[in-house]
C-alpha cells in the first residue's frame, strides 16, 4: 500500500486518464476491475450522457472509479450535479482554476485530485484543498502547459513544493516509465495514451490504428495562441501549423477550428479533417490490447526493472 492506493482505495497506484472521446464506462470499469483507478472523461459528454456512463460503470464494477472534469468547458455545474446525484466518490479536475470547484466538492465529501503543469498550479491546488496533485509534463497528449516543462523535471520540482500525494503524468506508458516517475518523487502515475489504444477505449478504430502506427516525432504541440494542445500529425494539423507559420491571429484560428474537430477525429475517425489528441508515448505502443492486460504488463515490467536495479552496486 502507498499514499495513492490508500487515498483512492485501489490495489495499484495507477490512474487511467480521463481522455475525451476515449474514456467511457467500458474503459473505466475495465481498469478499475484490474486494480487501477478507472476514470470517465466527462469533457466530451453532455450531462445526460455522463449520467448514463456513470450508471453503466457502477453496474460493471464494484471497485472505485472517478470522473474527470475539464474546468475550461461550459456546463461544469451541471456535470457536477450529475456526479453528486449519482454518488460518485472521486473527481479529477483539470484544465482550469481549482479555487471555485475543489472546495465545493470537498464539502460534499468527495476525494479530489487536480491536474497541473507547473509548481504554481500545484500550490494553488493544495491551497484549494485538493487531496492529491497530478503533475502532467509536456509530453502528454491533449492540452499541455504553456511552460513546456517535461515530466522528468516537473515531478521533482512539484515534490519539493508539496507534501500531499503526487501523481505523475505525461509520457508514461510502460513499467519503466512508472518506476522512473516514482523514483523522481511521485506516489503513483496517471496513464492516458497507452489506454487510449485499448480494446475498451471508445476511440474510433482508425484513431487506435494511428496510435499504433505512430513513430518518434509524429506528434507536436500547436495552437499556442489559443490553448496549447499536442496532436498527431495529419492533414488537419498540417493546415493549423501552416496558419500559425503565416501568423494567423487567435480569432482566425478559432474560426478555422470551428466546433467538433476532436469528435470528428477521435470518435468518428475522419483522418483528414479531424483532430487527434495523443501523447508522445504513442511511439511506444505497438498493439491494441485489453485494458486489464495492459495494466498487468506495466506492473510486471515495473517489478522486473525494480528488481534488476536493486542489484546495481557502485
Amino acid at each position: 500500500m502507498n499514499r495513492v492506493t490508500n487515498l483512492f482505495r485501489i490495489r495499484y497506484p495507477v490512474i487511467q486518464a480521463g481522455m475525451i472521446w476515449c474514456s467511457g464506462w467500458e474503459l473505466a470499469s475495465a481498469v478499475s476491475n484490474a486494480g487501477g483507478l478507472g476514470i470517465i472523461g466527462a469533457g466530451s459528454m453532455t450531462p445526460e450522457i455522463l449520467e448514463e456512463q456513470i450508471k453503466k460503470c457502477k453496474a460493471a464494477t464494484a471497485n472505485p472509479f472517478g470522473v474527470n472534469i475539464p474546468l475550461l468547458y461550459h456546463g461544469v455545474d451541471r456535470q457536477i450535479e450529475v456526479i453528486l446525484r449519482e454518488g460518485v466518490k472521486i473527481v479529477i479536475t483539470a484544465a482550469g482554476n481549482p479555487v471555485k470547484w475543489v472546495p465545493m466538492l470537498k464539502e460534499q465529501g468527495l476525494t479530489v485530485a487536480h491536474v497541473v503543469a507547473n509548481v504554481k498550479g500545484a500550490l494553488k491546488a493544495v491551497e484549494a484543498g485538493a487531496d492529491a496533485v497530478i503533475a502532467e509534463g509536456f509530453e502528454a497528449g491533449g492540452h499541455v502547459g504553456k511552460q513546456e516543462t517535461t515530466t522528468f523535471t516537473l515531478i521533482p520540482l512539484v515534490r519539493e513544493a508539496i507534501s500531499i500525494p503526487l501523481i505523475a503524468a505525461g509520457g508514461i506508458a510502460t513499467g519503466r516509465g512508472m518506476l522512473a516517475a516514482m523514483a523522481l518523487g511521485a506516489d503513483g502515475v496517471q496513464i492516458g495514451t497507452r489506454f487510449a489504444a485499448s480494446l475498451e477505449s471508445s476511440a474510433h478504430p482508425e484513431f487506435k490504428r494511428m496510435i499504433v502506427d505512430a513513430q518518434d516525432g509524429d506528434t507536436f504541440v500547436t495552437l499556442k495562441k489559443v490553448v496549447p494542445v499536442r496532436l498527431l500529425k495529419n492533414p488537419f494539423s498540417d493546415k493549423v501549423r501552416k496558419m500559425e507559420e503565416d501568423c494567423a491571429t487567435p480569432e482566425e484560428l478559432d474560426r478555422f477550428l470551428g466546433k467538433g474537430r476532436a469528435m470528428k477525429g477521435m470518435f468518428e475517425g475522419d483522418l483528414a479533417e479531424g483532430e487527434f489528441e495523443i501523447g508522445e508515448a504513442c511511439a511506444l505502443i505497438h498493439e491494441i490490447r485489453p485494458a486489464g492486460e495492459i495494466l498487468d504488463e506495466i506492473l510486471a515490467e515495473f517489478r522486473q526493472v525494480r528488481s534488476d536495479l536493486s542489484g546495481i552496486d557502485f
